[in-house]
């Protein structure tokens, strides 16, 4: 009789692992891992790597508590603070062949999981994912939301659209095979934000392809204050010129605009004391912001809530504003003074 060896007795890898970074997440850990453990498992099943920047809120009490009742949950503790590290470690201690990132603000559909491996295999990508679903609890936060699914807001990328499926440049969170991501270098650690483009921008460039499909639902909790909200996209518009800057890449149209039009503002407000051309250019370009302004915030109300029309301009504004500032901004560090980037724009906050 054949003796069992210890690579027999030993517990099987999961065939997924499911990575979710945290940091002083005390007020929606629970809820997400709670979606996340109720997941259809797909064949060969998953686990749950909380990768946690070290937070102070009580966050890693919950974790603690939830791993002990449930082994597929491990904390790994990620002492850089950024999520571009907590994904590396958490691909790095990943027993699984196929990676899943998601995200603490996030709620999934019971089938998420499973849908997403189908993906992965049934079309041939190296990365697929499902469109933002933005919702909100708070007066703001569901403005955010709903100024997130206007494309006067955040552009007509494919990847907002809700009912599209294809092939895209970026899709949000992320489902891949481990050795996809080996591959392309895992990702850039030097980046605050906007690592999840730079890495998609990086398979690409591999010849490797992206799929969207809606049948992946998530429902995301965005910022709820225009404070926050305004922070995020400046640091989004920031550190995306630090992207444009490593590929040596021509931007997009729709990266390029909030910027362009933050400086158009600017130097006309400054000329117009002097000259009557540059009042001219001021008014019409006041005028023709303001017009297309409302009349999005009309579009998004008539789906969203006419409760919302206050405070709509307002929110638009901080994505516009936010953006275009820090694209600026990081025109001027990345390729004028090459210098580091202020603590305003290595600092996260919700």
């Amino acid at each position: 009789m054949l003796k069992a060896s210890p690579e027999n007795n030993a517990p099987r890898a999961p065939r997924c692992s499911l990575i979710v970074p945290c940091r002083n997440e005390a007020a929606h850990i629970r809820d997400c891992l709670t979606s996340i453990l109720r997941q259809e498992s797909p064949p060969g099943g998953f686990e749950v790597l909380v990768v946690d920047g070290m937070s102070t809120d009580g966050t890693r009490e919950i974790i603690q508590e939830i791993s002990r009742n449930d082994p597929r949950v491990r904390l790994l503790d990620n002492s850089g603070c950024f999520q571009s590290y907590a994904m590396n470690l958490g691909i790095r201690a990943a027993r699984g062949e196929i990676i899943l990132r998601l995200d603490a603000h996030t709620e999934y559909a019971p089938d998420y999981v499973r849908r997403a491996v189908e993906t992965l295999e049934n079309t041939g990508a190296q990365n697929v994912g499902g469109p933002t679903r933005a919702v909100g609890n708070s007066y703001i936060q569901k403005a955010v939301a709903a100024a997130f699914h206007s494309p006067f807001a955040v552009g007509w990328g494919r990847s907002h659209r809700l009912d599209y499926e294809g092939y895209v440049d970026t899709v949000t969170y992320g489902c891949w095979r481990k050795d996809t991501l080996i591959k392309v270098g895992l990702f850039d650690e030097t980046l605050v934000r906007n690592q999840d483009d730079e890495l998609n921008l990086r398979i690409i460039q591999a010849g490797g392809k992206i799929w969207q499909t809606p049948r992946i639902r998530s429902w995301y909790r965005p910022r709820n204050s225009l404070k926050a909200l305004f922070h995020q996209y400046l640091q989004y518009g920031y550190w995306k010129v630090a992207v444009i800057r490593k590929h040596r890449q021509v931007a997009a149209l729709r990266h390029i605009v909030p910027g362009a039009f933050v400086v158009s503002l600017g130097v006309f407000l400054l000329l117009a004391p002097f000259s009557y051309w540059a009042r001219l250019f001021l008014t019409a370009l006041s005028v023709g912001y303001s017009g297309a302004l409302l009349g999005a915030s009309v579009f998004s109300c008539r789906t969203h809530g006419w409760d919302l029309l206050p405070i709509m301009p307002l929110t638009i504004c901080c994505y516009h504003f936010g953006y275009g500032l820090g694209f600026v901004r990081g025109l001027i560090d990345f390729f004028l003074r090459r210098r580091d980037p202020r603590p305003i724009f290595t600092t996260l906050t919700r």
